[in-house]
């Protein structure tokens, strides 16, 4: 049986699938995971079932920092979480909606004024201001992955949900575009092609991440996913419904686990493990007297070991993951979102299983803070429900929704959602955004 929706790894052709197969791919610095989801229409017209028919995952090789560096590795990995996936389904995918966490995504703001010269604004004017901002979109190095129509203007008057049916002479929209690097991009789309899958869709893992664990409530309050990868920790924060912003930092748990290796003189392989197995970012009680055995790097099994106190352990660990959080409380800032970015963060990603990591979020972040664990998929075996397996249950409800989406030559935008920017003086309309969210809120 072959299934497939797109038409080619440009992601041209892309649609909302009501009904069907999706098969979604997240190729990360650790793990490359693959979901096959059945989609089952709801009666109600509300949102779809969706029903897990096959999962494969398989360690990464030939990724790092979540950018392809080694192409003919990453490809095997591929392959093997793809086939794995497939046999448990019973079938042969054609496609797939693929995770992006390279290329540095970034959010921007994008102004548009179109004329409508005084009658009521139809949906072929909603794709002309579409069309005219997609046209604003970025350099020739970089490529828009989302780009979500927000919060409308008639005749200058702000804060219009929904345009339809009314009367002006202008039409004012603000879209909230994230784009990434082009490289990295298509290093990652030539080496899913030969694996002889095609690119239905891309999305920003962290946003999708955010899809599969947070409650509606969350979404519209204000809440920050922080999705803890290998090589990456990617942020995306949701307000009022929608994503309002996205970043990505260089950094995650294969750092945590090279300051280990360096720190204490062991294999890599070695520091994993004793991370997994005794890593805690915050200091207990007994860790001055809990002992553990190390393997020094280059010695044989048995002989150079020694032992240290837990507290040594996490005196390496701790100062890594207050260095990322803070990063991550620094990159809110500089966005001038922090006001609306809630008092929830949900933490997910691998890293985010790491004994404190809570905790450590909470004191640096001074938010609310829990683990999210994709919870909108049925069928979900236990061995992938948790925060390691939220981007790709997320890529899979992406692919089934894509709410609000309207066609552009031949492509779709997200819309209608609220209006939204980036951090850094490099953004542009970086100050609309700030006015937009003083004359909003």
């Amino acid at each position: 049986m072959v299934v497939g929706f797109g038409k080619g790894r440009t992601g041209k052709g892309q649609r909302s699938h009501k009904g069907g197969i999706v098969a979604a791919l997240d190729v990360g610095s650790t793990k490359v995971a693959c979901f096959i989801v059945k989609i089952v229409p709801n009666r109600d017209g509300g949102e779809p079932h969706l029903k897990v028919l096959g999962i494969g995952h398989h360690g990464s090789r030939g990724v790092r920092g979540a950018t392809v560096v080694d192409i003919n590795a990453a490809e095997d990995s591929i392959r093997a979480a793809v086939e794995q996936a497939e046999r448990m389904a019973g079938m042969t995918l054609k496609d797939a909606v693929v995770g992006i966490s390279c290329g540095q995504p970034q959010s921007r703001t994008i102004n548009v004024e179109v004329s409508i010269a005084g009658h009521e604004v139809g949906e072929e004017d909603l794709r002309r201001a579409y069309a005219t901002g997609r046209a604003q979109g970025p350099s020739p190095e970089r490529e828009i992955i989302h780009c979500m129509a927000g919060s409308f203007a008639i005749d200058g008057s702000r804060g219009i949900r929904n345009p339809r049916g009314m009367v002006g002479d202008t039409l004012g929209v603000s879209m909230h575009a994230v784009t990434a690097a082009t490289g990295p991009i298509r290093n990652l789309e030539a080496c899913i092609d030969r694996c002889h899958l095609d690119i239905s869709g891309k999305a920003v893992t962290a946003y999708a991440a955010g899809l599969s664990t947070l409650v509606a409530d969350e979404m519209e309050l204000g809440a920050t996913v922080i999705d803890m990868g290998g090589g990456t920790t990617s942020i995306a924060v949701f307000f009022d419904g929608n994503l309002v912003l996205s970043d990505v930092l260089p950094v995650g748990g294969s750092h945590v686990t090279s300051d280990i290796a360096r720190g204490l003189s062991t294999s890599l392989a070695n520091a994993e493990r004793i991370k997994t197995l005794h890593g805690s970012a915050f200091s207990g009680p007994n860790d001055g007297r809990d002992l553990i055995t190390i393997a020094h790097l280059g010695e044989d099994d048995g002989e150079g070991e020694s032992q240290i106190s837990r507290s040594v352990l996490t005196g390496i660990i701790q100062p890594r993951i207050e260095e990322t959080f803070e990063m991550v409380r620094d990159r809110l800032v500089d966005s001038g979102l922090s006001s609306i970015s809630g008092r929830r963060v949900v933490l997910t990603g691998g890293a985010a299983q790491l004994n404190g990591a809570r905790e450590t979020a909470a004191r640096v972040l001074s938010k609310q803070v829990r683990i999210g664990r994709p919870h909108k998929l049925g069928g979900l075996a236990e061995a992938a429900s948790g925060p390691a397996f939220a981007g790709c249950a997320g890529l899979a409800i992406w692919a089934s929704q894509r709410p609000n989406e309207v066609k552009v030559s031949g492509e779709e935008l997200d819309a209608p959602g609220l209006a939204y920017g980036t951090h850094g003086a490099a953004s542009r309309g970086f100050g609309g955004l700030t006015r937009w969210i003083k004359e909003n809120f």
